[in-house]
């Protein structure tokens, strides 16, 4: 595995088009054009600029401000107990941060609270799926993104891959929330919290030789980048779950992608990127996420790690036969062979065989018994709620700006 050369793997790369159909992909090293249209954002315009040459304009100086003079443990420490969009900022933050966090906590102008409200149905119809999808989609598609991998792989994140699932489950679990974006809820101080942590990354990565020596770029986590991983989550969740037959009501479904459009302008991605319907996200993802997917050696070590989740307990549902079953059924037969998890006979032919079953009973019993829905609210939070905790260890899940790269790498 360690001898596995990147530039042989990034060649063999291929094409995730509705999560299962894959083609060759461009050579390792070629960029195409950027030919995605603003018009087709959120906003209707932009400069058109190339988003793999756009990073985050606003947080990148500031942070490598706040590393540089050494600010950033008391940054850290004051905004560790700051959780609810509503809270006041902690006195004693400096002033330029606090300036940040107070201007980026606003919600844009084209926010819609009636989306927001219609996509808590969708995520009260199908929080099971969700957070199904949101581990054995995108968790593990983003081994195979080739860029993501080597940044978290050399980042801080790459020493402690639980704590730092842990920090993308609060993510999926925020959004899901019924509160996500109310006063009350926590969407946007965790989105502004990894903003954050991605501008340190920007910051200290390139200091890094190994990662420098690694990765094809000299600056990680592009616009571009963000949007891959963006498109890891809804695009390929709603690709995912319109393949399996369900039908998702028009005004939820849009209502779902609203709380993610506004996820991205949270995140820090400039609106002139984010898709305004999911027509577009398709289209864009086409382009920026389907030919991009390939093995690295680091992904391989990290999907490596990420099956060993369950390891270490006396009992557990989350073994590594169940995960590779389910990464090989949600992802395809391409993406298990680059990542060198073996066929499950069992767990995977039951899957074969009941997923679909069982999605199709599902849908039937939330959408057309009453009182349905609600219990399932609360069978899937007892779930989603379940699953956090064992990511962390029963342990407050902070995101922080990191202060080094991945110290087992020194």
């Amino acid at each position: 595995m360690d001898q596995l050369n990147r530039r042989t793997v990034l060649k063999a790369g291929g094409t995730l088009g509705a999560l299962g159909a894959f083609t060759m992909a461009a050579p390792a090293g070629a960029k195409p054009l950027w030919t995605w249209s603003p018009k087709g954002s959120v906003i209707g315009t932009g400069n058109g600029a190339d988003p793999r040459t756009v990073w985050d304009t606003e947080a990148d100086p500031l942070v490598a401000s706040i590393l540089d003079r050494g600010d950033a443990p008391k940054v850290n420490a004051l905004l560790r107990n700051w959780n609810k969009n509503g809270q006041p900022l902690p006195d004693g933050l400096p002033a330029d941060i606090h300036d940040f966090l107070e201007r980026h906590r606003q919600l844009p102008a084209w926010a819609d609270t009636d989306k927001l409200e219609a996509a808590v149905q969708f995520n009260e119809k199908r929080g099971l799926y969700l957070g199904v999808l949101y581990g054995f989609v995108s968790g593990m598609m983003s081994t195979v993104i080739p860029k993501e991998a080597l940044a978290v792989y050399y980042s801080k994140g790459g020493a402690n891959m639980k704590r730092r699932i842990a920090r993308t489950a609060k993510l999926g679990y925020d959004i899901g929330s019924r509160n996500a974006y109310r006063a009350d809820g926590e969407m946007i101080v965790t989105s502004l919290k990894t903003r954050l942590a991605h501008a340190g990354v920007r910051h200290l990565l390139p200091q890094s030789p190994h990662w420098t020596g690694a990765a094809p770029e000299d600056i990680p986590i592009s616009q571009a980048d963000m949007m891959v991983t963006w498109h890891s989550l809804p695009t390929s969740i709603w690709r995912m779950l319109s393949s399996w037959g369900v039908k998702m009501d028009p005004v939820e479904s849009e209502g779902y992608l609203h709380s993610w459009q506004l996820s991205a302008h949270m995140l820090g991605i400039e609106d002139q990127y984010i898709p305004s319907t999911w027509a577009e996200a398709d289209s864009q993802a086409k382009q920026a996420l389907d030919p991009i997917l390939a093995p690295t050696a680091e992904g391989i070590k990290l999907a490596d790690m990420l099956l060993d989740l369950g390891a270490g307990l006396d009992f557990t549902l989350l073994t590594r036969p169940i995960l590779g079953a389910l990464t090989r059924y949600m992802l395809g037969d391409n993406v298990a062979e680059w990542l060198h998890i073996p066929r499950e006979p069992v767990w995977g032919t039951l899957l074969e065989t009941a997923w679909r079953p069982f999605v199709a009973v599902r849908e039937g019993l939330v959408l057309n018994v009453p009182l349905a829905p609600e219990a399932a609210w609360m069978f899937d939070e007892f779930l989603r709620q379940f699953v956090l905790l064992y990511v962390s260890e029963l342990r407050p899940i902070k995101i922080e700006i990191p202060e080094f790269n991945n110290p087992n790498l020194r």
